[in-house]
């Protein structure tokens, strides 16, 4: 039988004529299956609990640990040296090539956040100039932690992602939960990849699927703006890393499942107050709608979840051009997201560490902390808005803070702030969805208000 005959598989079909070859199914499966094996498959390897993705991309970074601060700088300079020549000189050769000329044409601020990227690289990398960006708290974090942990997690996931993103897992997925996600968050149901994929691997994983997605027409900017501040959650290797940190560990079972209560909260009620409701349902220019989650009646959702995976997987391009695809997303994070988190993440790390504006900004909360009944709410409070300059920095504001009680309750909210500019909030500015600043900072600020009074309660529950 020919494909059509195989295969018909149009969406406005029949489903008893939605047949397809054993051939087609396996094109479906056999890398979907990958994807959920390196992806969505917690392991416990060397002791801590991870998945294939980040097994791989450990090995590659404890190969290189001595040379990736260097290799990171000699990639913004690179980068830098040649957007300067897009942005300045405009040669023929670099902006008739689309590729090239998205990625080194710049506007004005992105030419000058990449140049400075690069300028704070080389000024850490070889200690020179003021000591706020080369300190070992500023600019030292981000090129020498950071950096090498984005190097090589998205040099892997860049490669593999398709392997869960475009062979019919999303849509086999999607179907099957759509009208459980649909009537809690008002989402599609493949946006469940994004919420395990991030939940497992990392945050800034579940912000590329998010992007790649929307770019593709499967999210509206609704959702794709609902998504990438909500579902981008701290991954269990990272919870697992400031609960040794902040000398929680044997509090971890309950601490994750606080963490997990109030990020669930926190998904239902962000997304239907502003700016997220504010968010209109319209897909990018050019590309449209691209997704159809409905299923016809008389049809199971697992049978027409496996059609619709099928035509997906079926529908896509060669292995030689998602390899293609694969390494674009790689050069495109090296050498147009790593300036930027090198630039804003050193300033932001920096104004934490030396100006008291986050203990200015963080004044209104210490009424709150009080009556929740937090010890040391003084000392909690600015711990509770720095993580909006870096994920980890809560971690360590609140080492020092005696109670244990108020410790776990700032472990846990910097885990579900979830928006950070030293890596997840650059990204999503990164990637074009749409959000701004303002918005990014706003979001943040709901998700500790909302965060907040809910771990309070389970901590006085749990610690005492």
């Amino acid at each position: 039988m020919n494909h059509d005959e195989t295969m018909p598989l149009l969406d406005d079909q029949p489903p008893a004529y939605s047949s397809y070859s054993l051939r087609q199914l396996l094109i479906f499966l056999i890398p979907s299956l990958l994807g959920v094996l390196l992806f969505l498959t917690p392991i416990v390897y060397d002791g801590k609990v991870t998945i294939g993705l980040g097994v791989m991309a450990d090995a590659l970074k404890t190969s290189l640990s001595a040379w990736l601060p260097a290799i990171a700088t000699g990639l913004l300079l690179f980068s830098a040296a040649l957007g300067l020549l897009g942005s300045v000189l405009k040669p023929r050769w670099l902006t008739q090539r689309h590729a090239l000329n998205e990625l080194f044409n710049l506007h004005p601020l992105w030419l000058v956040l990449r140049v400075l990227g690069a300028i704070f690289a080389a000024m850490t990398l070889w200690q020179f100039g003021p000591e706020w960006i080369w300190n070992a708290n500023t600019g030292g974090v981000v090129l020498k932690d950071l950096a090498p942990v984005l190097i090589t997690f998205f040099l892997v996931a860049g490669l593999i992602l398709p392997l869960l993103t475009d062979y019919g897992l999303m849509e086999f997925c999607g179907t099957l939960v759509r009208n459980v996600f649909r009537k809690v968050f008002g989402l599609p149901g493949r946006s469940a990849i994004d919420a395990i994929a991030s939940w497992l691997g990392s945050g800034t994983v579940g912000v590329l699927i998010t992007a790649q997605q929307y770019h593709k027409g499967f999210y509206s900017a609704r959702e794709a703006a609902v998504i990438a501040t909500n579902f981008s959650v701290a991954s269990i290797a990272f919870s697992l890393l400031i609960t040794n940190f902040m000398k929680l560990d044997h509090l971890f079972v309950p601490f994750y499942l606080t963490v997990v209560v109030a990020g669930l909260a926190a998904a239902i009620i962000t997304p239907r107050i502003p700016p997220l409701s504010w968010k209109k349902d319209e897909y990018v220019a050019g590309v449209g709608k691209q997704i159809n989650e409905d299923v016809p009646a008389g049809t199971s959702l697992l049978r027409w979840g496996v059609t619709q995976a099928v035509k997906r997987a079926n529908a896509n391009p060669s292995p030689t051009q998602m390899a293609k695809v694969g390494v674009n997303n790689v050069v495109d994070i090296w050498l147009g997201l790593l300036p930027l988190v090198m630039a804003i993440g050193t300033v932001s790390l920096a104004i934490a560490e030396y100006t008291p504006i986050f203990n200015w900004l963080s004044y209104p909360l210490v009424p709150l902390l009080e009556l929740l009944q937090l010890p040391e709410a003084a000392k909690a409070a600015p711990a509770m808005l720095v993580g909006f300059a870096d994920m980890f920095l809560p971690a360590v504001l609140g080492k020092g803070i005696e109670s244990e009680l108020t410790r776990f309750v700032v472990a846990c909210v910097s885990l579900t702030q979830l928006i950070y500019m030293s890596e997840v909030g650059v990204l999503i500015i990164k990637a074009k969805l749409p959000l701004n600043l303002l918005e990014l900072f706003v979001i943040f600020i709901i998700r500790t208000l909302i965060t907040l009074p809910i771990i309070a309660l389970m901590a006085h529950w749990i610690v005492g």
